[in-house]
């Protein structure tokens, strides 16, 4: 489980498809306190450490993780959002996010609001109905407020800091965008779909 409260930008450093498709990943986290086996979400993709060295980990990506993820779009230097697993103990900022990515949004538009930046996403048909005003969405495994929804399309509002700390600074129109709903509005809309 993770917060959607990304904790360090990651750079890929190789891509290598293998069987599966092999990534390291160079990172700012102390990798001494990581272990084999550790999850971590790159990009808001839960996904598991399975070598390190002192400034990178490895994971390996299912052709199934890379056919549902925007993975497929990922290049040595790009930067991805990280997260380290949830701890007992830890704050939860955000929201509860699995890291279990539900579909791809697309950036449709941006636009400056003060210091803040307004981005307008197109979601997936099937995944629209989960979108609520004021509620959460965990975007390239940021927790986000959802600002407005209009039909499939729906906006969030970002914050300098949180441009400065994620990836967001450098989103631009037609990016393709991890996206996972909210885990209470699936079970609630489940729930309606029962009882209706």
């Amino acid at each position: 489980m993770f917060t959607g409260i990304v904790t360090d930008q990651g750079e890929i450093r190789t891509l290598v498809p293998r069987g599966d498709l092999k990534a390291r990943i160079a990172t700012g986290y102390d990798t001494g306190t990581i272990e084999i086996g550790a999850s971590i979400a790159c990009d808001g993709v839960c996904l598991t450490a399975t070598a390190l060295g002192e400034d990178w980990f490895e994971v390996d990506i299912s052709a199934e993780t890379v056919s549902k993820t925007n993975i497929a779009d990922w290049a040595e230097g790009r930067r991805i959002n990280l997260e380290r697993a949830l701890r007992l103990g830890d704050e939860l900022g955000g929201h509860i996010v699995s890291g279990h990515v539900d579909g791809v949004a697309e950036v449709t538009g941006l636009r400056e609001e003060g210091d803040s930046t307004r981005i307008t996403f197109r979601a997936p048909d099937a995944l629209a109905r989960f979108i609520a005003p004021k509620g959460s969405v965990a975007l390239n495994g940021t927790s986000l407020t959802v600002n407005e929804v209009d039909g499939a399309e729906f906006g969030v509002n970002l914050i300098p800091h949180t441009k400065a700390v994620t990836n967001w600074g450098a989103v631009t129109p037609g990016d393709r965008i991890n996206l996972e709903i909210d885990t209470l509005a699936r079970y609630v809309a489940r729930l309606q779909d029962w009882q209706g």
